[in-house]
């Protein structure tokens, strides 16, 4: 039977996370193109997130539980933490924020399912999302302060400026370089390790690293998340 209690056995959503890969092969050919398997993945993530929303929406309690409860516990965590980094000017940047990190902690679990692959273990994702809160973190920055923004890129000493403005705005085009390849990195070299643990000893072996790379890959995307707050933090607060 593949229902149970009116729900789908939990075997069918691992066979159709498998056949998301295969399917992605049959569509690579047909295009001639190189990959496409991590933007499908992605997608998969994305309906996740969407399906629980919509979940947590409809099942709204005075007194949360469940689902809701470990949002609200996620989400106001991520909050306070903002909060008190940013100060309440950052709550307008709770959307963006929140969203990078379920976002990305979906897509590094996603790598956990025997047969998947994690999106964010192909560099594309991840510099995708790196180049976006580039744009992001320097377009408030530009909004906030115009063109006083040039400041941020002076330096606090002004006989120093001229160096300064050399060396900022090479610091800052680095910025993406250095999350994408943190998170591509660490999320396809505990991928890579893995696979070799399942290799070597099937079960018994992979097991407690399958658990340690849980941690890992929640830790990564707390990382992504975190970045991207401290640059929001630089861009909006005042030059020296």
């Amino acid at each position: 039977m593949g229902f149970a209690g009116g729900l789908p056995h939990p075997l069918l959503y691992a066979d159709m996370i498998k056949s998301i890969g295969h399917w992605g092969e049959h569509v690579e050919h047909a295009l001639g193109v190189q990959s496409i398997n991590h933007v499908l993945y992605m997608w998969l993530a994305m309906g996740i997130l969407f399906t629980l929303g919509l979940i947590v929406r409809g099942r709204l309690q005075l007194v949360p539980g469940g689902l809701q409860n470990l949002f609200e516990t996620i989400i106001g965590g991520l909050e306070d933490f903002t909060v008190a980094n940013l100060g309440q000017e950052g709550r307008q940047f709770m959307p963006l924020l929140c969203t990078i990190f379920l976002f990305v902690l979906t897509m590094n679990y996603i790598g956990l399912v025997p047969g998947c692959d994690a999106p964010t273990a192909n560099i594309n994702t991840p510099a995708a999302m790196a180049i976006i809160v580039f744009l992001f973190y320097n377009f408030v920055g530009i909004k906030k302060w115009g063109g006083g923004y040039i400041k941020h890129f002076m330096g606090p000493v002004l006989f120093l400026s001229p160096l300064m403005l050399i060396l900022e705005p090479i610091s800052h085009i680095a910025r993406p370089l250095s999350l994408t390849l943190r998170l591509f990195g660490n999320i396809r070299g505990e991928e890579i390790v893995l696979i070799l643990m399942f290799l070597l000893a099937p079960v018994l072996g992979s097991l407690p690293m399958y658990f340690l790379f849980i941690l890992a890959k929640t830790i990564q995307a707390f990382i992504f998340f975190m970045l991207t707050m401290l640059y929001l933090q630089g861009s909006i607060e005042h030059a020296h």
